[in-house]
């Protein structure tokens, strides 16, 4: 945000809309994305709870619930709604619910031994939340990325980026680019990492960059526990992280397999 962020709880949402915005996190535990749908009438669902620290306070969702469908093959629905708070290091704390997102992840190239696989995930941020508690932007917002992933082996990697219209007096246009590589160490447990950066989203911002550790910890084939921590390394934000309890239904190993030559 700058060090002229502004000590009010609008400002401090700011943070927490900039930084970790529940479509960012449609990877979780990180907040790029892969391009991979929800498997066709399959349901994937998290409770989940995501934090930011800077230097005037914490702002964070606790908790938000992110549920996707796939509805078609190739093409997986999308709601995200989030109860948010606000605790400043001055000023009145806040918490409420705050802006609804809906999307779809449509994927479009399906991956094989010499290509990734792609997907765009167009979302739009419906303002739900109390703009005047600062629990909502009080504009609807449009996000349209770009994903892509390769796998081999026990490894995965995968990333891109998208363009955020996020009007409003004083407020940018903006860009968020990521990438990330993680590997499953067993069939319980995964580990990975991502570097990212987003330009400015106000006027009187600028761009940071930033990096997560995360790991998947498979409890079963329906319940899957995911956490990440991270900072940016110039911007706002000292202290970001993300925790979630996943349900898969059907379990993910009657998920239908694609085979590609």
């Amino acid at each position: 945000m700058g060090t002229a962020m502004k000590l009010s709880t609008c400002g401090l949402l700011g943070a927490l809309v900039y930084a970790v915005p529940c479509c960012l996190w449609a990877g979780p535990p990180f907040i790029t994305d892969d391009p991979e749908p929800v498997p066709f009438h399959h349901w994937e669902i998290y409770l989940a709870s995501q934090h930011a620290e800077t230097r005037d306070g914490w702002s964070g969702t606790l908790p938000f619930i992110d549920a996707n469908y796939g509805a078609f093959h190739d093409i997986h629905l999308h709601v995200a709604t989030p109860m948010n708070y606000i605790r400043p290091d001055q000023g009145p704390h806040q918490y409420g619910y705050g802006d609804t997102e809906v999307g779809a992840k449509i994927r479009f190239l399906q991956e094989t031994d010499n290509r990734p696989q792609a997907a765009i995930y167009p979302a739009l941020e419906i303002p739900t939340g109390n703009e005047h508690k600062g629990l909502g932007s009080g504009h609807t917002q449009f996000f349209l990325p770009v994903w892509i992933q390769k796998s081999w082996s026990s490894w995965t990697s995968y990333g891109g980026g998208g363009y955020w219209v996020n009007p409003g007096a004083g407020n940018r246009n903006w860009v968020y680019l990521g990438w990330e590589l993680q590997r499953d160490l067993s069939k319980q447990l995964m580990l990975g990492t991502e570097i990212y950066h987003r330009t400015a989203a106000t006027e009187d911002e600028s761009a940071a960059d930033g990096f997560n550790i995360g790991t998947q910890f498979n409890l079963s084939d329906i319940y899957h526990l995911l956490f990440s921590a991270g900072r940016d390394t110039n911007g706002p934000n000292r202290f970001i992280s993300y925790l979630g309890l996943q349900w898969t239904y059907p379990p993910e190993s009657e998920a239908p397999t694609i085979k590609t030559k």
